[in-house]
């Protein structure tokens, strides 16, 4: 394997994962390409499936005959993303087995429209690991209240879990105490939960955008002076203030007395994992996500043109600690100025939920309408 950024990230200790996929991206070999340049894992959403069937026509043949065979437009849809995600699955099945069960993983969304069914989640994503049917899947589950008691299931059940969506550091901290409560259930009957891995993904950019849109408001009405500057000196900041405080929550937990009596029968800490690592704002770094983020025993999920930067211009030195000090003086100043984190978090994950789901809604119109040029093509 080449000596490339993402593998010096890798010996470092974050794990680099593409999040990306496409029928196109697995038949022309680029995602082995990008596999050895030392990446590690791969996650998916609905946007992401919806983007790779509207884009071309990688897909117009199995959606033509899976049209033929009478599906529906869900039937198609889950034969298509599970078809991807076991092909993906085997393509990182050697990462996988190099790493112990470290990384390798290929993450599926759960029908994001089951986010508040506690039941229906656990049921659907029991089903789709009988049918996706390999060791490397992870479940990605919403770190929502139902969520919570999802993600304890799954896991007692002696599955992984990527719990996603996640924004504050409350959020966070139910996901770790749902993952740990899952081990200690799966360990009643089980002696060894080495095999169950974990990430909780926490979103990064969003907060930003949010928030220095705000911070731009609050100083448009000030005066030119101090107030100014120093509410305008606080933008870019406040996301990766957040993550320091989720990464030392992180440290502080699976470092705890109660989770090393867990450890000792092979339970595996639950990565953070960081998510949402493209640069929104053009005077940013295109890599400011990724270079301000390395941490330690985490991942980071990169878009392909952000991974494609970072290999090109990164650099690998760590960025975040469990020293939270300047962090603090951030999330202070923001609150002293009116911006509270907190409410902004819980904007972003009731913002995130709804459009996953009309990312879901919109990946099934375009499949219907595909399978309905297809079969009028054909007739």
């Amino acid at each position: 394997m080449d000596n490339t950024k993402i593998t010096q990230l890798a010996n470092f200790g974050q794990s680099a994962w593409l999040d990306y996929i496409s029928r196109s991206l697995i038949e022309t070999k680029k995602l082995e390409e990008l596999i050895g340049l030392g990446l590690r894992g791969l996650t998916s959403n609905p946007a992401i499936f919806e983007k790779a069937i509207n884009s071309g026509s990688d897909y117009d043949q199995a959606i033509y005959n899976l049209c033929r065979s009478g599906k529906s437009a869900f039937e198609i849809y889950d034969c298509l993303t599970i078809q991807d995600i076991r092909d993906a699955a085997d393509i990182f099945m050697p990462v996988f087995k190099d790493t112990g069960g470290l990384d390798g993983y290929v993450s599926l969304e759960i029908n994001p429209k089951l986010a508040y069914d506690k039941g229906q989640t656990i049921e659907e994503g029991k089903r789709l690991q009988r049918e996706v049917a390999r060791p490397n899947l992870m479940l990605k589950v919403p770190a929502t209240e139902e969520g919570f008691s999802a993600i304890e299931e799954l896991t007692a059940c002696g599955m992984n879990v990527n719990a996603t969506l996640i924004f504050s550091l409350k959020q966070y901290v139910n996901t770790a105490n749902a993952y740990i409560r899952g081990i200690n259930r799966y360990l009643k009957s089980n002696s060894d939960a080495n095999k169950i891995r974990s990430v909780a993904s926490c979103f990064v950019s969003r907060i930003d955008t949010v928030i220095d849109d705000r911070l731009d408001e609050l100083a448009r009405d000030k005066p030119a002076g101090s107030d100014k500057d120093n509410l305008l000196k606080l933008k870019g900041k406040a996301a990766v203030s957040n993550c320091a405080f989720i990464y030392k929550n992180y440290s502080e937990i699976f470092s705890s007395a109660q989770f090393k009596n867990i450890s000792l029968k092979g339970a595996n800490p639950q990565r953070v994992l960081w998510a949402s690592t493209s640069t929104k704002n053009p005077a940013y770094r295109d890599i400011k996500y990724v270079i301000e983020l390395i941490a330690k025993n985490t991942v980071n999920t990169l878009p392909q043109n952000t991974l494609e930067a970072f290999l090109g211009h990164g650099s690998v030195k760590e960025a975040l600690t469990s020293d939270v000090f300047c962090a603090d003086n951030i999330i202070s100043a923001l609150e002293k100025a009116g911006i509270g984190i907190n409410d902004v978090c819980a904007d972003l994950l009731r913002g995130g939920l709804a459009a996953f789901e009309k990312s879901f809604d919109a990946l099934l119109s375009a499949i219907e309408a595909k399978k309905e040029r297809l079969c009028v093509i054909a007739n």
